[in-house]
C-alpha cells in the first residue's frame, strides 16, 4: 500500500497475509498465511515495511518459561509501516500516515506521561500483557482459527498488525524507512540513555559494557553530548574497528587484562573512574562491574540491559553515601510520541548516525538468516524488507 493511498477495500475487514510464526521455543521461524483481525477501539492496523531483528526478540524466543513464554506467537518490535486503517475514537493518526510502532506505551494524558521525570505511563505500564493492552486478546489467527500471540504490543514480523494506539508513532514521511525502523526501540534507547537519563557532558568520561547495537547507540549519543573518551568493554575485538565509527575512543577486551579487574582498568584510563557507565548486556556482575567504574563523588551507572535470570545487584552502601548512583532506564527515557520525531529530524538534518547500524538486509523470507546472524555475532541490526 503506497502512503495516502486508501484502504477502503479492507477496512473493517479481516485481512489474509504472510507471518513469521514461532510455535515453539528456539524453533525457526515458519511463514505462514494468517489471519488479522480489523482495529478495535483505540486501535491501529498497520502494513509493515520493513522490520529489524532485536536481541529482545532473541532472548523471548528461547525463553521456555514462566507466564510470558507464550506460543504460537509473532514476534518483533522494531519496525516501520504505513497505517492501514484506524478503529474508533483515533484521532492522531490516519489511514496513509508512516508509523513507527513502539513497545513502550505513550497515552500522553495520564500523570506520567505528562511528566518530564520518566517515560512511564501509568495506564499501561501496570502489567505486561501478552496480547492488547486493553482486552487481553489477540488480533492474529492462523488459518486453522488456532489464536496466534501478540509480542510486546508490536509483532511486526507479519505483513499486516494491530497495535493499540498508545504505542503507535507518526513520523515524517521524508526519513527513509530503513533508518526509521532503528528508532523503534534500541537505537533509541542507546542515543536516549546518553541524553536524557546520563545527561552526558562535553569533556565527560564514558565507559560502555557491551559493544551490540544498543552500546553502540549510547557511544553515539555520547559522542555527540561531546564526551572526551569514550571506552568501549567487549569480548568480541572485532567490535573495535566498528565502534569507532561511532565515537569510541578506547577498547577493554576483559579477555586480554589478566587478573586485573575491568574496573581498576577503567579507572585507569580515566584518572579514578568515568563519570558515566552504561551496562547493554544484561548481567548483574556486570552491572556491578559497571558501579564499580564509575568515579567517586558523582559517578553514575545506566542500566540498559534486562536481567532475565532476576540475579540481584548487590551494591556497598559505603559506595552510595560516596555519590556514586544507579538508575535503570527503558526505552533510554525517551517519551515516544514526541521524542522519536525529534530524533527524525536530527537524522534529516545530518546530525545522527543510523546508516552505519545497518550490517544486512535480507528478504521476508530469509527472516531465519537474520537470527543465524545475531546468534553469530556477525550483525548490529539485520533489515528486513516484508515485499522481498
Amino acid at each position: 500500500m503506497e502512503i495516502g493511498r486508501t484502504s477502503s477495500e479492507t477496512a473493517g475487514k479481516v485481512i489474509r497475509c504472510k507471518a513469521a510464526i514461532c510455535r515453539n521455543p528456539g524453533d525457526p521461524l515458519v511463514i505462514e498465511e494468517i489471519q488479522v483481525d480489523p482495529p478495535k477501539a483505540w486501535e491501529v492496523r498497520i502494513k509493515i515495511i520493513c522490520t529489524s531483528l532485536c536481541h529482545t526478540d532473541v532472548t523471548f524466543w528461547k525463553l521456555n518459561t514462566g507466564p510470558i513464554a507464550v506460543f504460537p506467537r509473532i514476534f518483533g518490535h522494531e519496525a516501520v509501516g504505513v497505517v492501514e486503517s484506524v478503529g474508533k475514537h483515533v484521532e492522531e493518526v490516519e489511514e496513509g500516515d508512516k508509523v513507527v510502532p513502539v513497545f513502550l506505551p505513550n497515552c500522553k494524558e495520564c500523570r506520567d506521561c505528562q511528566s518530564t521525570k520518566s517515560n512511564a505511563c501509568s495506564v499501561f505500564n501496570k502489567k505486561l500483557a501478552i496480547d492488547m493492552p486493553r482486552d487481553g486478546t489477540s488480533r492474529f489467527r492462523d488459518m486453522n482459527g488456532e489464536v496466534l500471540h501478540h509480542f510486546l504490543y508490536v509483532s511486526s514480523f507479519s505483513e499486516f498488525t494491530v497495535v493499540d494506539v498508545a504505542h503507535v508513532v507518526r513520523i515524517s514521511p521524508q526519513v527513509p524507512v530503513d533508518k526509521a525502523c532503528l528508532l523503534s526501540c534500541g537505537i533509541s534507547t542507546g542515543i536516549g540513555a546518553a541524553w536524557k537519563v546520563a545527561e552526558v557532558e562535553e569533556g565527560s568520561t564514558v565507559a560502555i559494557f557491551g559493544l551490540g547495537s544498543v552500546g553502540l547507540a549510547v557511544a553515539e549519543g555520547a559522542k555527540l553530548r561531546g564526551a572526551s573518551k569514550i571506552i568501549g568493554i567487549d569480548l568480541n575485538p572485532e567490535k573495535f574497528e566498528i565502534a569507532k565509527e561511532f565515537g569510541v575512543t578506547d577498547f577493554v577486551n576483559p579477555a586480554t587484562i589478566g587478573e586485573k579487574p575491568v574496573s581498576e582498568t577503567i579507572r585507569d584510563l580515566t584518572d579514578g573512574g568515568a563519570d558515566y557507565c552504561f551496562e547493554c548486556i544484561g548481567l548483574a556482575s556486570l552491572m556491578q562491574e559497571a558501579f564499580n567504574s564509575c568515579r567517586e563523588g558523582w559517578g553514575k551507572t545506566v542500566i540498559l540491559g534486562v536481567e532475565m535470570l532476576g540475579t540481584p545487584l548487590t551494591l556497598k552502601s559505603f559506595d552510595i553515601l560516596r555519590g556514586r548512583t544507579v538508575t535503570g532506564s527503558l526505552f533510554g527515557g525517551l517519551k515516544p510520541k514526541t521524542d522519536i520525531p525529534l530524533l527524525v529530524t536530527k537524522y534529516l538534518n545530518k546530525e545522527l548516525n543510523l546508516d552505519s547500524f545497518i550490517s544486512h538486509k535480507v528478504s521476508f523470507k530469509e527472516i531465519n538468516k537474520a537470527f543465524d546472524l545475531l546468534l553469530q555475532g556477525k550483525s548490529l541490526r539485520c533489515i528486513i524488507w516484508m515485499d522481498e
